[in-house]
């Protein structure tokens, strides 16, 4: 008989965290960007349309969804 084929192994889906968020300041949703600046170890928080800003320190797992948490925090 003929042999099987071995079966192509399936592709990891990769799971996409956001990296704009609602600001919490002007209720605008999109509004707030964060850029990561992993060489210096700070994290940039921006809100596009009240012009609010934040920095945070990170490491090298951080996400931006951890900066934003980090500037509600800190409103609190």
């Amino acid at each position: 008989g003929k042999r099987k084929s071995a079966k192509k192994p399936q592709a990891k889906l990769k799971v996409k965290l956001e990296k704009e968020f609602q600001c919490v300041l002007c209720n605008h949703e999109n509004a707030i960007s964060v850029r990561m600046d992993k060489s210096n170890n700070i994290g940039n928080l921006q809100c596009k349309k009240c012009g609010v800003t934040f920095q945070s320190i990170i490491n090298s797992l951080s996400e931006p969804i951890d900066v934003y948490h980090d500037w509600i925090d800190a409103s609190e």
